[in-house]
């Protein structure tokens, strides 16, 4: 299935929200270190309900581990910075979509090192931040498992 991996997350309720996601559509979930919580936190536990023991959590002491840990398979960044729209990409099982932190997104130093056609956006209308973490984890993701004809679902 696909990867779902967080750089530096903030907020516990959208990081429960994930672990919600990737126990309902196949995902594993990376979680990059330093993040603003322990995977204990009250509120990150009632956001994922009781789909934590459902989903495949791994976590990371830095990006560098990650990135060791990925190597091999097609990594995206999600980001409000790419150039290519996430629905014009052709998903292959195994690719890797990383999200960056809620308040900074990717710092440009792992931008840098992603090749601009990699680099990932979901259209907003114009002057827009964002859009959720949660939310954008789950468009993404699930644009990439209806590619692949929902394999594993019913």
């Amino acid at each position: 299935m696909f990867h779902i991996a967080l750089f530096e997350p903030q907020v516990p309720p959208n990081t429960g929200n994930i672990i919600r996601l990737v126990a309902n559509n196949g995902c594993c979930l990376h979680l990059i270190e330093p993040m603003a919580f322990d995977l204990e936190e009250k509120n990150l536990r009632r956001a994922g309900l009781d789909y934590h023991d459902l989903a495949q959590v791994f976590k990371y002491s830095s990006y560098l581990e990650f990135a060791s840990a990925m190597q091999g398979r097609r990594l995206f960044a999600c980001t409000t910075k790419g150039g290519q729209a996430y629905d014009k990409i052709i998903y292959q099982p195994d690719d890797v979509l990383l999200f960056g932190s809620e308040t900074s997104g990717l710092p440009t130093e792992i931008l840098n090192g992603i090749a601009p056609d990699r680099r990932l956006r979901i259209p907003m209308m114009p002057n827009n931040r964002s859009i959720n973490l949660s939310n954008a984890a789950a468009i993404i993701s699930y644009e990439a498992w209806r590619q692949q004809g929902f394999y594993g679902g019913k």
